[in-house]
């Protein structure tokens, strides 16, 4: 049915899919370290990962090996190879993604994200802008947050024997 509330509703939900994490004047790119085209994206990434990081898709929960990978290292960003996460943050979150309490210093940025009719924060990676996951204040300690992130979004590396 459409009335004016609904009108005005899906209108807000396209507005907050536009939103990006560095917003920008009209016409202007994103500015990051790292980029690429769209078609260069697409080149080095597989089509799942160009799904999560480019598109702020999501991967099946418990279809990532990344959430059984307990070893000491590293986790990178699948796009541009910065590191994000030290094993060490990682936990057991019981929700099917990999699960963090603290990023890396200066590894990741954030923004509201409002889509899907719920309010939360995006995570990208502050270097190439790539699409993580989201954080989310029902965390462990010492934070009290939990970054649920999309496997597909990164890559682990272990620590040097």
């Amino acid at each position: 049915m459409f009335t004016r509330r609904n009108i005005f509703l899906a209108g807000a939900a396209a507005a907050a899919l536009a939103i990006r994490f560095r917003p920008q004047p009209a016409g202007a790119a994103p500015t990051f370290e790292v980029t690429h085209s769209d078609a260069e994206w697409r080149k080095l990434l597989t089509p799942a990962q160009y799904n999560v990081l480019r598109e702020q898709g999501t991967e099946p929960a418990f279809s990532s090996p990344l959430l059984n990978e307990h070893r000491t290292g590293t986790f990178a960003c699948a796009g541009c190879d910065l590191p994000l996460f030290s094993s060490k943050t990682k936990f057991e979150s019981g929700t099917g993604w990999p699960s963090f309490w603290k990023p890396l210093d200066n590894a990741v940025i954030t923004a509201a994200d409002n889509s899907l009719g719920m309010v939360r924060t995006a995570v990208a990676c502050r270097r190439c802008g790539g699409h993580l996951g989201h954080v989310f204040d029902d965390g462990p300690p010492p934070t009290g947050l939990r970054y649920c992130m999309n496997g597909l979004a990164l890559k682990f590396v272990p620590a040097a024997a």
